[in-house]
């Protein structure tokens, strides 16, 4: 007898629950590694999916932003909301709703699930932290909750495997079931009157489909064709919405008329003496007291958990901040120091490919594109890889513990006074380490305008890129002066100096922008405080490499094709003619020559290194005259009241993708050739070559202490990243940020580099 096996189908699920519920340690434990995350169309929330496949069925789970009602206030929420009722473009309309609750606190997480029941779709809870809630002397009686609820209820420890097969079977078994749950809602009558009222009006006008349909393509469906609970709850939530955030972003301004309906019946509601929204408020939570009524028993003496005792020491005033320091020194400290052995691997696999490939291809623009653009550019993006893994496995496990809710406390007061709340801190420190990791952990701000901001100043405070510039100039050209007993050097106040000239103007430019363009009262700042608890090493990994696999499939493929660009200026048009003739034919007869004697002779070395000095000279040569040293040359006027020439200037610009290339350019500049950054920083050639470099046409020198200054002060405020700028790109979906953050950090670069050297001149050598 052969078995007939049905198709498979797709169910789309939503995965909603308040903040801190362990909804994304459920995510990664039923989908894993087959997960994709972007953002929504034409808005800046994260859209994180996944699917598994389990008894035939493909399961497609949609990670909604947590939220604590569906009464949105910000772009997050809308869009949870929009999702949950079939409204959001490019998602299919839901099959079930998995609902995850904190056991630790129920009472509040069954007031988003009282209003997702009126839903009327299929339902799941997902119960967790039953084991924290158990230390808490909580016991809940899950059988009778499912009773009550009318949907099933399942015990889960995520980040432990447990009950994440059951929620699997329970999805399909709910899936399978016919006909869903009839929807019910704790509202008095009069709200229902009036919703019924206004859902015959618009039927009868045939706007409700209108209204409500999604904006992906014009609708052909009728009224009839969508939920009626699902209606009925778009009309209940335009009705309750006090602060007109949901009737601005559904209604947009079109529908005058419909917008009075609303109007006028919630006038009629606060006649009777209904009140919008502090009711609703209270006929939930009356709702929920019943419903938990001898299902929940809780201890008479409330104990002393774990959290309490570590949060007595956590979130002191003094220990809390001391211990939020050392804690963020180690981040810090580990993400500067832990990269640089990965560093080093991947400049040597980039080294090592980029020497094969000079040795199988004939020299030439193609080898020259594969060599100084493509693999330069692929390494500029590896290298930002073990920085923003080890910085996310930081935040990812801090998270994961509960630590970081803390750590907002602890630094919202100073935050406050500069309009920002306590979640911008994190992101903020981790700009140090390095700006694109920085910016994307801003996605923990709930305030768009405090979002916007912190991803604004980020890029100004000093990063690991800055620092082979400073090392450099201030080796060359700052002294080695000792203070207190050689305690204190001028050389480490210089560098320190730098940070703080960062973190100054990040907090000038953050109180500038939120007294300006994101003008408005400093919101609030309340966060929930979830229970500590083992960071789940299979979230921390999935989350880990989610980061990664966006960094690279976005900013890094940017990053790449500029770095193409740049080579490309810096090589063409490339025109032998430019070239002096006598250093042409040296260069042929010194090659002929070299052929003619044995490897290891001493006059072949010496033959060889005339060589290497001659076709130095050339790719100088070459670089003046490329188009990027053409461009360097015109703007020289621009660059000469910061005191540097057109060499400077060319190698500032052809930074701009990545600050850190100065020193390598600076090496080609100064006929040194290909040397990798790390070894230019330390070269007593460059710095020899740096100290004597002299003024084309005078005896003046290239550089001295003002100009050294000028120029660490540039890179010390200018937007010089190309990941920075395409991560921007991608985390506010609009090319209008990233090109304010270049304007807005140039302008501020080159007044401070002129204000400087102006400033250095006439202190150290009386004018330029």
């Amino acid at each position: 007898m052969t078995r007939v096996t049905s198709p498979k189908k797709c169910v789309s699920v939503a995965l909603v629950g308040n903040p801190n519920t362990g909804k994304s340690t459920l995510f990664s434990a039923l989908v894993g590694v087959y997960q994709r995350v972007g953002n929504y169309p034409g808005v800046t929330v994260e859209k994180r999916t996944g699917r598994f496949e389990f008894q035939n069925h493909t399961f497609e789970i949609i990670d909604l932003p947590g939220l604590y009602s569906l009464s949105p206030r910000s772009r997050d929420e809308l869009v949870a909301v929009n999702v949950l009722l079939g409204r959001e473009p490019g998602v299919e309309p839901l099959d079930v709703i998995l609902c995850v609750v904190d056991a630790s606190n129920l009472e509040r997480n069954l007031y988003l699930l009282s209003q997702l029941l009126e839903l009327g779709l299929p339902m799941v809870v997902a119960l967790t932290m039953v084991d924290v809630a158990e230390r808490q002397g909580i016991q809940i009686d899950v059988e009778e909750l499912s009773r009550r609820l009318g949907v099933p209820v399942v015990r889960v420890q995520a980040h432990r495997g447990i009950g994440v097969g059951r929620v699997r079977q329970v999805l399909r078994e709910v899936i399978e079931k016919e006909g869903s749950a009839a929807p019910r809602s704790p509202l008095p009558r009069e709200v229902q009157s009036e919703i019924d009222r206004i859902f015959g009006d618009l039927e009868r006008r045939g706007l409700l489909t209108q209204i409500f349909e999604p904006a992906r393509e014009a609708s052909r469906s009728t009224d009839s064709d969508r939920n009626p609970a699902i209606l009925r709850f778009w009309l209940e939530r335009l009705l309750l919405d006090a602060s007109g955030f949901l009737r601005q972003n559904v209604l947009d301004g079109k529908y005058p008329d419909v917008l009075k309906l609303f109007v006028e019946s919630q006038e009629r509601l606060e006649r009777a003496g209904f009140a919008v929204p502090e009711d609703e408020t209270h006929f939930r939570y009356e709702w929920v007291r019943q419903l938990l009524e001898g299902v929940v028993k809780a201890s008479e003496q409330p104990r002393i958990t774990l959290t309490d005792r570590l949060d007595a020491v956590l979130t002191h005033r003094v220990w809390g901040l001391m211990i939020f320091a050392a804690i963020m020194l180690l981040m810090f400290q580990a993400v500067f120091r832990l990269a640089e052995p990965f560093n080093q691997v991947i400049d040597f696999g980039v080294q090592s490919c980029a020497a094969l490939i000079r040795t199988q291809l004939q020299p030439g623009a193609f080898r020259d594109l594969l060599v100084d653009g493509v693999i330069s550019g692929v390494g500029a993006v590896l290298t930002f890889i073990p920085q923003i893994a080890i910085l996310f496995i930081f935040i990812a496990i801090l998270e994961d513990c509960g630590y970081v809710a803390r750590a907002a406390v602890l630094v919202d007061r100073f935050m406050s006074r500069i309009g920002l709340s306590g979640k911008s801190f994190i992101p903020m420190l981790s700009g140090f380490a390095c700006a694109v990791p920085g910016i994307m952990a801003t996605r923990t701000i709930d305030n768009e305008r405090d979002r916007l901001t912190t991803i604004l100043v980020t890029p100004l405070l000093t990063c690991s890129a800055r620092l082979p510039v400073y090392a450099l100039l201030i080796a060359v050209f700052i002294p080695d002066y000792r203070y207190l007993g050689g305690f204190v050097g001028l050389q480490g106040l210089v560098l320190a100096s730098l940070y703080v000239l960062g973190v100054v103007t990040a907090v000038t430019v953050a109180l500038l922008l939120k007294r300006t363009i994101f003008r408005g009262r400093s919101p609030t700042f309340v966060i929930e405080l979830p229970s500590y608890k083992w960071p789940s090493p299979r979230t921390v990994i999935l989350r880990v490499w989610e980061r990664l696999v966006v960094f690279l499939r976005n900013a890094g493929t940017i990053i790449a094709a500029i770095s193409v660009l740049v080579w490309a200026a810096l090589y063409y048009p490339h025109d032998p003619a430019s070239i002096d003739k006598h250093l042409l034919n040296r260069q042929g007869e010194l090659q002929a020559l070299v052929e003619t004697l044995p490897p290891g002779s001493p006059q072949r070395e010496a033959w060889e290194k005339e060589l290497d000095q001659i076709a130095r000279e050339i790719a100088a040569a070459y670089q003046r005259n490329s188009i990027l040293g053409r461009v360097g040359r015109t703007i020289e006027p621009i660059f000469r009241p910061l005191g540097w020439d057109w060499r400077i200037g060319t190698a500032v610009l052809a930074s701009f993708p990545a600050r850190e290339v100065v020193v390598a350019t600076l090496g080609v500049m100064f006929n040194l050739g290909d040397i990798s950054s790390a070894d230019l920083t330390s070269s007593q050639e460059l710095h020899g070559r740096l100290r004597s470099a002299t003024r084309e046409g005078s005896d003046r020198p290239v550089f001295n202490i003002p100009v050294a200054l000028s120029l660490m002060v540039f890179y010390a405020l200018c937007a010089q990243c190309a990941a920075t700028l395409a991560v921007i790109r991608r985390e506010t979906n609009s090319w209008r940020w990233p090109a304010f953050t270049f304007a807005y950090m140039t302008t501020l670069a080159y007044i401070g580099a002129l204000a400087t050297y102006q400033l250095a001149s006439r202190i150290l050598t009386g004018g330029a």
